[in-house]
């Protein structure tokens, strides 16, 4: 299938919708500030209110009233050319292609093509990580609805907080004590425990730095334009393996507290890990904020961060003079499910709350990115970590659905392995304010390796945004109907194999979204009862309207998004910990009764929030004999500030049937 990179299919049209479009812009950009500035001038964002103080209101009044006529008279200027645009504009959108396809070809060992040689279906398999986040990327009139603005600058902060989260060595600290099962710091003290010369155990020191995500930049998480502010990156680990397999830790110790499994060491790697003791730059573009330890290197710790353990050296102690050299270890990800020790005994896969995005992040689906331009900020941050990426996907105008569409799905997605097929469907049932967004169905199929019989290993992932008002349950169903029929589709017209002929082996089949309804809901109980769950899993879920106890919900509450207690990401963790916390920071539902608002309903009900995020899994209809396991799941807190839902990750171990020998 040929991919389009392109939104029309020849320059001409393409020619034609720029100038159509830059005729309608200035109009847009006007009516988008003048309402801002209108709402605004009742209804300040938390943030604005903290920013301003005990500035007197008057003086927002006054800016308001001089402003307003400026934006009126420009935007009656610009409303016959705006009004000419759109005469040329709208007949162009039956030509549109529905998605934008961009790749920024990676040839490094961290490419797409590089990544397709890791796992070729046989041994004790191999784990994909997936993501998705509603990131309601709205113009900024609609986006202060939600206690949220300045979408531009939101989005470029939302790129690289996830590019420099998923970009982070993978590191995992289990725990033997039976009683204490959390990652604290004594267990990144004693990760490590260099010998001193004697044979004895030497004490690490308690200078043990944990880093903030942004302060890793591997080579994958490279931005195009880190290269010439920082100088290009240069080394691979000396065994030629990845960023998924090992994660470097760096000390300062003798030759004799060398760990068995350790390799010897490696100038190549210090490169990827930052190998000088000097300062390590910062992403450019970055604005450096106390505190916030989700985007900056800030001295708050997160329990997700890197470890650097530094030995002081032995000044006394005479031998070999290599003896206190730094040497980079390797601390193995152990990825067969039988040996794994789990940090939840009682569960059959870990779960958490995170700061941080997973490390060694596969595949991300995003909601809510509206803005064009906001769209291309992210796709720009984001193409330095994923190769691939499709954006402005939806439909315009009437084509395709019952009613006029103003705005795109929303929908994003990117992926470090290529992309094969894509297919997009809009709902056609949508109605009142959603009725005014494409909002549809993503469908892609993706390689994610080829056997030594050089039959393709694939993936399907779908992608999707479901119809928002509370009250229209039965549209909703009707979307998940509609969502199981064109996966189905798809899959059948995009696979080339038969049972006799197998040519490609399916590893996965992954959906996620912003499904706009909850399984603790009372009002939400059609859509829990949706024969979907019954053909996917939710790893969270017990059945209809039962949740695990560890399940959170997504919603946050708008009300509090810039409270100190949790504008940052460490800050927000640390609070969704804790059932107060919940019950302070998450949406729950809202009670129809009288008087039962909000406030009252949290003290009411028993579960942990609005869980509207969903990632569900199939264990059916993939290669005989392979079997998808949930490995992790998270909730991420890297966006606080940023977006008022929370993101979640689930990383899915696909086992071949075979005994790694």
């Amino acid at each position: 299938m040929v991919l389009y990179t392109t939104p029309f299919p020849n320059s001409c049209l393409s020619a034609l919708h720029s100038v159509s479009w830059a005729l309608i812009f200035p109009c847009y950009w006007l009516v988008d500030r003048l309402v801002d500035r209108l709402v605004a001038s009742f209804l300040l964002t938390a943030y604005e209110r903290r920013q301003r103080g005990d500035d007197s209101c008057y003086l927002q009044v006054l800016c308001t009233a001089l402003f307003t006529p400026i934006y009126l008279a420009l935007l009656v200027a610009a409303l016959p050319f705006a009004f000419l645009g759109f005469l040329f504009w709208s007949p162009l959108q039956s030509a549109r292609r529905p998605y934008i396809y961009s790749r920024l070809e990676d040839k490094g060992p961290t490419g797409g093509e590089a990544l397709l040689g890791e796992w070729k279906g046989t041994g004790a398999g191999k784990s994909f990580c997936f993501a998705t986040a509603n990131l309601c990327l709205l113009p900024d009139s609609l986006a202060r609805l939600n206690n949220l603005f300045n979408t531009q600058a939101r989005a470029k902060e939302i790129g690289q907080r996830i590019r420099n989260g998923a970009a982070r060595p993978q590191i995992k600290i289990y725990i033997d004590s039976p009683t204490n099962t959390s990652i604290s710091a004594a267990s990144f003290s004693s990760l490590v425990s260099p010998q001193s010369a004697d044979g004895g155990a030497r004490a690490v020191p308690g200078s043990i730095k944990r880093t903030a995500s942004v302060e890793y930049k591997g080579d994958g998480g490279r931005h195009p334009s880190d290269e010439a502010a920082n100088g290009p990156a240069s080394g691979d680990p000396a065994d030629g393996g990845s960023l998924e397999d090992a994660c470097i830790v760096r000390i300062g110790g003798e030759e004799g507290g060398r760990p068995p499994e350790a390799d010897d060491p490696a100038t190549g790697s210090q490169a990827r890990n930052g190998g000088s003791g000097g300062p390590r730059s910062q992403t450019p573009n970055h604005n450096q904020r106390d505190g916030d330890s989700g985007s900056l290197g800030s001295p708050s710790a997160s329990r997700e961060s890197l470890v650097k353990a530094r030995a002081g050296q032995d000044s006394s102690g005479g031998g070999d003079p290599g003896a206190n050299s730094k040497l980079l270890y390797k601390a193995s990800v152990v990825k067969k499910t039988a040996t794994r020790r789990r940090r939840h005994p009682d569960e059959a896969f870990d779960h958490e709350v995170s700061a941080f995005f997973p490390a060694n992040l596969d595949f991300l689906c995003l909601q809510e990115v509206f803005d064009k331009r906001a769209a291309a900020k992210l796709k720009e941050q984001l193409h330095g970590y994923f190769e691939y990426i499709l954006y402005d996907v939806g439909v315009y105008g009437c084509r395709g659905c019952c009613s006029f569409k103003c705005l795109n799905s929303g929908l994003f997605f990117a992926s470090r392995y290529p992309v094969m097929d894509v297919a997009y469907h809009c709902y056609p049932n949508g109605r009142s304010v959603d009725g005014l967004a494409s909002k549809g169905a993503l469908f892609l199929k993706v390689q994610v390796g080829s056997t030594p019989q050089d039959q393709r290993i694939v993936g399907y992932i779908a992608c999707t945004h479901l119809h928002a008002p509370p009250e229209d349950s039965a549209i909703r169903c009707e979307q998940l109907d509609l969502l199981q029929d064109w996966l189905a589709d798809f899959r059948k017209s995009t696979s080339s194999s038969s049972a006799a002929n197998p040519e490609e082996l399916v590893a996965f089949d992954v959906i996620c979204g912003d499904l706009n309804f909850d399984n603790c809901s009372s009002d939400d109980k059609l859509e829990q009862q949706h024969s979907l769950f019954t053909r996917y899993k939710d790893p969270c879920r017990l059945g209809p309207g039962e949740e695990k106890p560890w399940a959170i919900g997504t919603l946050l509450d708008t009300n509090g998004l810039y409270d100190e207690d949790v504008c940052t990401p460490d800050n927000l963790q640390k609070v969704l910990e804790s059932e107060e916390g919940r019950r302070e920071y998450l949406a729950f539902p809202i009670s129809k009764s009288p008087g039962g608002g909000q406030k009252g309903r949290k003290d009411l009900l028993k579960g942990n929030g609005r869980r509207i995020d969903y990632m569900l899994h199939a264990e059916e209809g993939l290669c005989p004999d392979w079997k998808a396991e949930v490995e992790e799941y998270s909730f991420i807190t890297q966006l606080s500030g940023l977006t008022d839902h929370l993101p979640v990750a689930m990383r899915l171990m696909v086992s071949a049937g075979e005994e790694e020998v």
